[in-house]
């Protein structure tokens, strides 16, 4: 059985339509699912397409630490757990420091820890979770992997749950960086593996599927209606 996680950027309050992780062109998304970009009637119309459990929220003011990042959406992102409780929100909002994951703590949700916001190894170890282990993010840009080197080829310091996330296939409508996702998952057997970028349709999923992944993160094949409800029901059971 693989998951199948519907995703939400926001940025300023409303939901975009992430691309090849160039963040500064991000527009509000145009969903054939939702008639708007608001985030309450995106998860809304995400849920009315199939009875998702999981939800991943990425948090672009928090990730680019832009003016006031922490309070921009974190309303938001309150209101999406307090109105879809049945949801197990994954949260990406840039932690790069105590203070900042004390402060994201403090909502219902687990977060997500990103390679892309530590230089040094330490950094990363330093970070105390007092609540429900956190998820890593394997970040890559289209230049590379960003973060310490040894985050990458040691698998001692990742939690449970890894995503893999490739950000030059997001929303790129060119599929799945299948090499990598092979070659993390061969040396991270006792590892869930959760392929984020690149998933166009039902294809892309069934091999991701076949490649061993635990899970896969979905935005725009969600919203261009390339994936059907009866797909993710036939893939998720």
């Amino acid at each position: 059985m693989m998951q199948i996680i519907p995703v939400i950027d926001l940025l300023d309050g409303v939901v975009v339509h992430a691309k090849k992780g160039k963040r500064q062109h991000y527009q509000a998304i145009q969903s054939q699912l939702s008639a708007t970009s608001k985030p309450l009637d995106i998860v809304s119309a995400l849920l009315a397409l199939y009875p998702f459990t999981q939800l991943y929220i990425a948090d672009l003011n928090a990730i680019q630490k832009t003016r006031a990042s922490v309070s921009t959406n974190y309303n938001v992102i309150e209101a999406i757990s307090l109105h879809f409780p049945q949801l197990s929100i994954f949260l990406d909002a840039g932690i790069k420091s105590q203070t900042e994951l004390n402060t994201w703590q403090k909502l219902n949700v687990r977060l997500v820890i990103g390679s892309e916001n530590f230089t040094q190894i330490d950094r990363y170890r330093s970070l105390n979770h007092h609540q429900q282990p956190f998820i890593l993010s394997l970040d890559f840009f289209p230049h590379g992997y960003q973060g310490p080197a040894e985050l990458l080829t040691n698998t001692d310091y990742w939690p449970q749950d890894v995503i893999v996330m490739s950000l030059a296939h997001v929303g790129a409508n060119q599929g799945v960086n299948q090499g990598l996702l092979a070659e993390i998952i061969s040396r991270a057997k006792y590892f869930n593996i959760y392929a984020a970028g690149g998933i166009r349709d039902a294809a892309d999923l069934i091999m991701l599927k076949q490649l061993g992944v635990t899970g896969a993160l979905v935005a725009t094949a969600l919203h261009q209606q390339k994936i059907s409800s009866q797909d993710i029901k036939r893939l998720t059971q």
